[in-house]
């Protein structure tokens, strides 16, 4: 692939990091956004009601960089709607601000998307910067569901995540691309409406990949593309409100997404499995986890019952789709001890 032999007209890429109290990732981070080799690009940096030394830094040791700052903290979903809402540009490239690019990581992504207009989004390969032969949990090298809406990646199972060795490289559709490093058609987003900003965080990056592919658009990985991410820097996996919002969203983001009654018969017996696994946990003396889970459930059906639903115009459904597992991930994880992409998925 030579990306430079096909963007003679250099589209504009806006690079966007939403930031809420985290002056030292921008600090530590934004000279590799500044300086990757992509000409036609802007840095823009929408800060979500920071209470640090965020903007005072920014105008001090960044002013090439542009700040939209919000008057409250909307969380990450509603905070990009603010921020992108502002910003003109033929691509958006969202990035987590404790992500670390490589020089040329930019071209590989502009150039997959401008050969192929059916593409709404792609990810590039995510590995982990404390190891760089590890994959890095929040996206791996692109993302997958299964039957019963629990995301996997190419790269990472649940909690396992392997080392890269090259056997994820190939550029491939799949069903969701990382809100950690997500290149966007800017025209796409726009016609989705956006992310949902109920869910605050977490899940917003799937179900808004899935409402593109009910569109008619595809999503893919493009691990020619390589970015280095600490991971659990904004929010560690193991914080009880991620927990929380990463169950409760997934249940709200099935119903929205699946036929009536498709979504009525997974969410219901992912609620009664999780409900089980909230003694799984408890009996594992986690009772933070375990209470979480089950405020997600009570949460999910509050959503159900008094939060108005947000019409969109995507058709629902997911037959047709690229990157869904035709059962669940848990029976070949736990049952038969297989922890690789690799072992669970046959792709050709």
């Amino acid at each position: 692939m030579n990306p430079n032999n096909c963007m003679n007209n250099q589209p504009s890429v806006a690079l966007v990091i939403l930031n809420w109290n985290t002056s030292h990732y921008l600090k530590r981070f934004l000279p590799s956004l500044l300086t990757a080799t992509y000409p036609n690009k802007k840095v823009y940096v929408i800060d979500n009601f920071s209470s640090d030394d965020s903007l005072s830094m920014l105008g001090a040791d960044f002013p090439e960089v542009v700040v939209l700052p919000m008057k409250d903290n909307k969380g990450f979903a509603e905070g990009y709607n603010f921020g992108l809402a502002q910003i003109t540009a033929d691509y958006y490239l969202l990035i987590n601000s404790d992500l670390q690019a490589t020089p040329g990581f930019i071209e590989p992504l502009l150039y997959l998307m401008e050969t192929n207009p059916a593409i709404a989004a792609c990810q590039p390969k995510l590995l982990s910067l404390e190891d760089k032969h590890m994959f890095e949990y929040a996206g791996a090298a692109g993302g997958w569901i299964d039957q019963l809406g629990l995301p996997f990646a190419q790269g990472r199972i649940l909690t396992t995540v392997e080392e890269d060795h090259g056997q994820y490289d190939a550029i491939a559709p799949v069903f969701w691309a990382t809100g950690a490093c997500m290149f966007l058609r800017s025209s796409v987003y726009k016609e989705t409406g956006g992310f949902y900003g109920y869910y605050y965080m977490h899940q917003e990056d799937i179900d808004l990949c899935w409402r593109m592919q009910n569109m008619g658009y595809a999503i893919y990985t493009c691990p020619v593309s390589v970015v280095y991410h600490i991971g659990g820097g904004t929010l560690s996996w193991e914080n009880h409100l991620k927990t929380f919002l990463t169950y409760r969203n997934n249940y709200i983001m099935l119903s929205r997404n699946l036929p009536f009654m498709k979504a009525v018969a997974i969410v219901g017996l992912r609620l009664l499995l999780d409900f089980a696994g909230s003694f799984y946990f408890l009996l594992k003396a986690e009772p933070g986890i375990s209470k979480s889970m089950l405020k997600a459930i009570g949460a999910y059906f509050y959503w159900l019952i008094f939060i108005p639903k947000t019409k969109h115009h995507q058709p629902r459904g997911w037959k047709k789709h690229t990157g869904v597992y035709k059962g669940t991930i848990l029976f070949p994880y736990f049952l038969g001890n297989r922890k690789k992409f690799s072992e669970v998925v046959k792709t050709k």
